[in-house]
């Protein structure tokens, strides 16, 4: 699959997600995408936890979740994405390792959409309880989750269809701006 028919495959699909074990080779390239990702100074700031095995999946999913993400506990992986905040840097307010988070995130799940598998980004959980359960030290910031899995219906195509036919869109002319603000595309 090439990366433009991955960019508008994607999308999140957490009521899709089978427990089918995903083979370590698969969660490798996926996570090795994510190290691809660009970063401020090349401070690679991010740092990942695979949560795998149904009793830990489970554990952490009805713990740390809140009710209408508790379905992840259907997944055969779950992937924390942490940060340790003081590892990157920061101008003019803007911390820096949440832009690059995005960066390696979005590099992982592209993989996982080329490699057929189903994701769906989780930011509302407990973070305190993420910490407790998967022992990550206090000044670590756990900024993002996703269920990693094989989807329930066979083919990523399949799990998408419906979802990506009530895919929408702001028009392009909404959101780019030629020269300066609010001035259209050029004819």
């Amino acid at each position: 699959m090439e990366t433009i028919s991955s960019i508008r495959k994607r999308c999140s699909l957490k009521n899709h997600l089978s427990g089918k074990e995903i083979e370590p080779e698969i969660i490798d390239t996926i996570l090795q995408a994510a190290l691809l990702a660009p970063s401020a100074r090349n401070t690679q700031p991010w740092r990942f936890v695979v949560v795998q095995g149904k009793e830990a999946v489970e554990n952490l999913a009805e713990n740390a979740f809140i009710d209408t993400n508790k379905i992840v506990r259907e997944a055969a992986v779950i992937i924390v994405v942490c940060s340790r905040p003081g590892d990157d840097i920061i101008v003019d307010e803007k911390e820096y390792y949440l832009f690059d988070l995005g960066l390696a995130v979005e590099n992982m799940l592209l993989a996982a959409t080329d490699l057929g598998l189903v994701t769906h980004l989780i930011l509302r959980f407990d973070e305190q309880v993420v910490k407790k359960i998967l022992k990550i030290p206090q000044d670590v910031r756990v900024v993002i989750t996703t269920p990693l899995a094989y989807p329930l219906e066979g083919s990523y195509d399949d799990a998408a269809r419906e979802r990506l036919s009530l895919r929408t869109r702001k028009d392009f002319k909404e959101v780019v701006y030629y020269h300066q603000w609010d001035e259209p595309v050029p004819v």
